[in-house]
């Protein structure tokens, strides 16, 4: 029996309760177009979600050529067949009559139709008159968290070993860098080593700086339905936000922004206080205990009380939550990783989870979480300014195995200095050392801070700019030539979630016009270049995805990320394995570290290690010296205060973030119908008693200022803590006829007008959630709501007048302008008064 639900209005859908250590038991999510019936599907083809980084199986749904709907698939352990909104609804956009479909070049000013070979020749010839005139430092590469891994690992290729340029970095930088570097910190490596399935088992659940409501709707519905079932968890949730996760937490604690290492100071030593550690795993598996527990000793729930305005009471009890755990699952994501101090934070959660001994079992386990699709293959396929497979930059056996396995030698893998980070590129672009950047699927001119400052970098002459993407976005509109990609659902590859599955998505559909994956435009572009290997063979040998990956396997075998066990026909009969995936292992490996932590021996490990404080890499030496038996490290770090603070002319602090409808800069999601109506334009969000204090109101037009630029928005009046506002990053300006952006000195629409161009010092993500602002008046609303959405954390305060987040079956045209069905089954829906609007 299926039943039709709302899920625009009902986001998380119906519940399906179970107990603790029970199997999560499955639901179908089906998303059709009006007048397509079930049995007028003549295919269903597998993939999974590209949209947020949970990792949801999906199959497409496929008629007279061209995608129909979607279904979760029930068989896989991510979702269980559940999908969530974007999943449902985000694939309409791939049949926009916006989508490009032929290349495009710059002339006269404007840019203009050509062909694939005139393109790519502009690019190839570009490319060998920078070698022969300024060597490869003059060419850089900015990818994406939303490409497979076959295409990360090609481009990796062919900028490490073909071009031979320090300069490859992902727009994971923004999102997930942190969550890499504090896993290296701790353990030596990259990896996640926790797992969904200890949801299950967990009987305390941490989140910190993570609304996974709205981030990783799914594994909420998880979340919403082991609450309804036997021996419920007890949830943490660390947040300034009144999320649905703070609704249904045991304590919420809702602090100043940039203070989460003060915080997470004081849970340590109030766990530490009560001896409510493991002293046998602390001496067989770590070190560092010692200096941790010094650095901590006098940092008291009183004292992070004053620092983080938060009641030392709650710390207190927050810290007994997780201090008396039988099994603790803490997850990590933006709300600590757009910080000053975002690695340093991180790693408290790992050393919490240390000196309790939860790690490698059922329930214990350690998310930092991802906020990309594919930002997990970025990372391993060595696309975000690592090298491929975990290998460590500094050590030269690493790189000389690396050299091995792409045929050439060492020295033509850039491994003087560390590779070089995002903002760091872009401000060598600002230098003019920079003079050639390929941009593929992603869009920085509204994802990167301090708007004005990227338009002028985008914009200079000296600069020559590739964009690969589906639409002309904000940042296409800048580029001398655009590549016009195929997307999900139009190619085939692999993706891999945040805890560490491995999916393959199927091509289903051709793409529109000349649309190409990005796959076959870095393969042209390695031909065109005639890159080489040391033998004077082809560098790249692979020429579609299938042998792309097993390039790849090869490149994993033996590294903590093998992929060697793994094969395409696995993966379409499997739906679902997490890496590494060998002989040894061949049904994948659910935990990491359940015996120890052998990557984090000095011959293996994937880095030495930072100052969490300045951000200096360590040498070997030290290292090995501090660690020679590869053990997980205890990595302590002191509290500093933001290096932005409120002051007279700027009283707010300013966080950025999501909404559960959209996903990064809506090129896809706001091409959406459902999508784009549940949360049309960009708003922002005060406390109640902030507005009442400056005589503001619900859906008044207001300005946000700070140091750097400004934006407009409705006001939307909520729980959040007072003294701080809060702006969605999604809007830009492709849908306001306003080009790439506001004219200098004009107010515009993006949140990233107004943050900062800084970064965390270890992890070099850039700093979303520390601005100052100051908050003014425009208009006075005409009495409608403001546009923000009031399903989720947006929702308005107790007493606030808002526009209902509309939806429904006949409310909502699909792309084609018919009314969409949304179906999931079992048909149960047991009444929740705390799940959101009905």
């Amino acid at each position: 029996m299926e039943e039709a639900t709302d899920r625009i209005a009902r986001p998380w859908g119906g519940r399906t309760p179970y107990g603790r250590h029970e199997t999560w038991p499955a639901r179908v999510d089906t998303f059709l177009a009006e007048g397509v019936a079930p049995d007028a599907v003549e295919r269903w083809v597998q993939s999974a979600s590209i949209l947020h980084s949970d990792g949801d199986a999906m199959d497409i749904a496929v008629a007279d050529g061209r995608m129909v709907g979607v279904r979760g698939r029930d068989v896989d352990r991510v979702n269980r067949g559940r999908l969530g909104p974007k999943d449902l609804f985000g694939w309409q956009a791939n049949a926009s009559r916006e989508r490009l479909t032929r290349p495009l070049v710059r002339r006269g000013g404007r840019l203009v139709e050509t062909d694939w070979d005139t393109a790519m020749d502009l690019v190839a010839a570009r490319s060998r008159e920078l070698l022969e005139e300024r060597g490869p430092g003059s060419i850089g590469f900015y990818t994406s968290g939303q490409l497979f891994l076959e295409e990360y690992y090609t481009l990796a290729v062919l900028a490490r070993a073909g071009i031979g340029t320090p300069h490859l970095d992902g727009n994971t930088r923004l999102c997930t860098s942190t969550a890499a570097e504090a896993l290296k910190e701790t353990f030596g490596c990259d990896g996640q080593p926790g797992s969904y399935d200890d949801f299950d088992h967990a009987d305390v659940i941490a989140l910190f700086g993570h609304n996974i409501a709205e981030t990783q709707p799914v594994q909420w519905m998880r979340l919403l339905d082991r609450l309804e079932g036997a021996d419920p968890p007890r949830l943490l949730c660390v947040d300034p936000r009144p999320t649905q996760v703070a609704r249904h937490a045991a304590v919420h604690l809702a602090p100043r922004g940039g203070t989460n290492v003060a915080l997470l100071n004081a849970l340590l030593h109030e766990t530490i206080r009560h001896d409510r550690v493991d002293r046998d795993f602390i001496a067989a598996h770590t070190v560092g205990f010692e200096e941790l527990a010094e650095r901590v000793a006098d940092c008291t729930p009183r004292w992070a009380a004053d620092i983080c305005d938060v009641p030392a009471a709650r710390i207190e009890e927050a810290a007994e939550l997780v201090g008396t755990a039988d099994a603790l699952v803490s997850t990590v994501l933006q709300g600590v990783y757009q910080s000053h101090q975002a690695t340093a934070a991180a790693v408290q959660v790992n050393n919490l989870h240390l000196i309790r001994g939860m790690l490698g079992r059922p329930g214990a386990g350690l998310l930092q979480m991802n906020g990309q699709p594919t930002a997990q293959n970025t990372r391993e396929c060595g696309a975000d300014g690592d090298l491929p497979g975990f290998r460590n930059w500094q050590n030269d056996s690493h790189v000389a195995d690396l050299a091995k396995v792409w045929n050439v030698e060492p020295e033509r893998i850039p491994h003087y200095a560390p590779p070089t980070h995002a903002m760091q590129m872009y401000r060598y672009a600002e230098q003019g050392s920079i003079r050639m950047l390929w941009i593929s699927g992603t869009n920085p001119a509204v994802s990167l801070p301090e708007l004005s400052r990227v338009r002028s970098i985008l914009t200079q002459d000296r600069l020559f700019t590739v964009v690969q993407d589906l639409f002309l976005t904000e940042t296409a509109q800048l580029a001398d030539v655009v590549l016009p990609a195929a997307t999900w659902g139009e190619k085939t590859g692999v993706l891999t979630n945040a805890d560490r599955t491995v999916h393959l998505s199927r091509k289903a559909v051709e793409p529109p016009g000349e649309a190409r994956p990005d796959l076959d435009i870095f393969l042209d572009y390695a031909r065109r270049m005639d890159f080489r290997d040391k033998d004077g063979g082809p560098l790249v040998t692979w020429h579609d995805p299938e042998s792309a990956f097993r390039a790849w396997q090869r490149c994993s075998a033996g590294r903590p990320c093998d992929y060697t066990g793994l094969s395409y026909a696995k993966l379409h009969d499997t739906s679902g394995i997490q890496w590494p995936c060998t002989a040894d292992a061949p049904e994948g490996t659910p935990r990491l570290y359940t015996d120890g932590t052998a990557w984090a021996h000095p011959d293996l490990c994937e880095s030495y290690g930072k100052d969490l404080e300045t951000g200096a890499s360590q040498e070997v030496v030290e290292y090995r010296s501090l660690n020679p038996d590869g053990k997980a490290m205890l990595k302590a770090a002191a509290y500093l205060p933001p290096h932005e603070e409120p002051d007279e002319e700027y009283p707010f602090q300013l966080t950025t973030g999501r909404t559960i409808y959209h996903f990064h800069t809506r090129t896809k999601t706001g091409r959406a119908p459902q999508l784009g109506d549940a949360a049309p334009d960009v708003w922002v969000e005060v406390s109640a008693v902030d507005a009442e204090r400056l005589g503001l109101a619900e859906g008044d037009l207001v300005e946000v200022a700070g140091r750097r630029g400004a934006l407009r928005g409705r006001l939307r009046v909520t729980g959040i803590r007072p003294g701080l506002l809060f702006v969605p990053f999604h809007y830009g300006y492709w849908d306001t006829g306003n080009g790439s952006g506001p004219g200098p000195g004009t107010p515009g629409r993006a949140a990233n007008e107004t943050t900062i161009t800084d970064w965390d010092p270890a992890s070099k993500q850039p700093l979303f959630k520390t601005a100052t602002a100051a908050l003014t008046l425009v208009e006075r609303g005409d009495g409608s709501p403001s546009p923000a959405p009031t399903t989720t954390a947006s929702a308005p305060a107790d007493g606030v007048a808002a526009r209902p987040t509309a939806g429904g079956e006949a409310a909502r045209p699909t792309a084609g302008g018919e009314a969409a069905r949304t179906t999931q089954s079992p048909a149960r829906f047991p009444h929740d008064p705390e799940e959101g609007v009905r």
